[in-house]
């Protein structure tokens, strides 16, 4: 079965600073025409930082569109061209001040690939040292340690529900066997 859609007309609604907005005209596989909405992202990255000690750092920041705060782990836009190996190191020392010895690729995600271009790094750092805290100008943010047991218990709740986090932690459970 053919399931393709063809683009067949496309018009940016929206430029922003992180997210252009597009209404595509497409063709489905039946021949009939239906209208797309397209949401494209430059992409992120999450990293889960498992110490020494078996504790984890998120963070507690407000999240404007949903209009309360939200505990996650450190994440990131990627910049224009930007390596996402490069992008987790980069935002894991802006966040929580920490730079990894080693880390491992958990794979990716498409955040929302009903509306969404956002294609989102996983990684899992390990062997990690202290360096100094530095966020963007534009972020505010309470760190939060925890233990990866508890980190889980929260995940599996239901009380964590940043999508990115959940994938993380459950992806890091399975890769340590847990």
């Amino acid at each position: 079965m053919e399931l393709t859609e063809k683009t067949l007309s496309s018009r940016t609604v929206f430029e922003g600073r992180i997210v252009t907005v597009k209404l595509d005209s497409a063709q489905l596989p039946n021949g009939v025409q239906a209208s797309r909405e397209v949401v494209e992202h430059p992409g992120g990255v999450c990293v889960l930082a498992l110490q020494e000690d078996g504790t984890v750092p998120l963070v507690r920041q407000f999240r404007y569109p949903l209009g309360h705060t939200m505990l996650e782990l450190p994440a990131g836009k990627l910049e224009a061209g930007e390596d996402p190996l490069a992008a987790a190191i980069r935002e894991l020392g802006e966040e929580v001040g920490l730079e990894p010895g080693d880390m491992t690729d958990l794979g990716h995600i498409y955040v929302s690939p009903g509306f969404c271009t956002e294609k989102l790094h996983m990684y899992l750092a390990r062997d990690v040292k202290s360096v100094p805290v530095h966020p963007d100008e534009d972020e505010f943010l309470e760190i939060v340690y925890m233990s990866f047991e508890q980190l889980t218990d929260k995940v599996m709740s239901g009380e964590i529900r940043d999508a990115k986090t959940v994938a993380t932690v459950l992806k890091t459970r399975a890769l340590l066997g847990l």
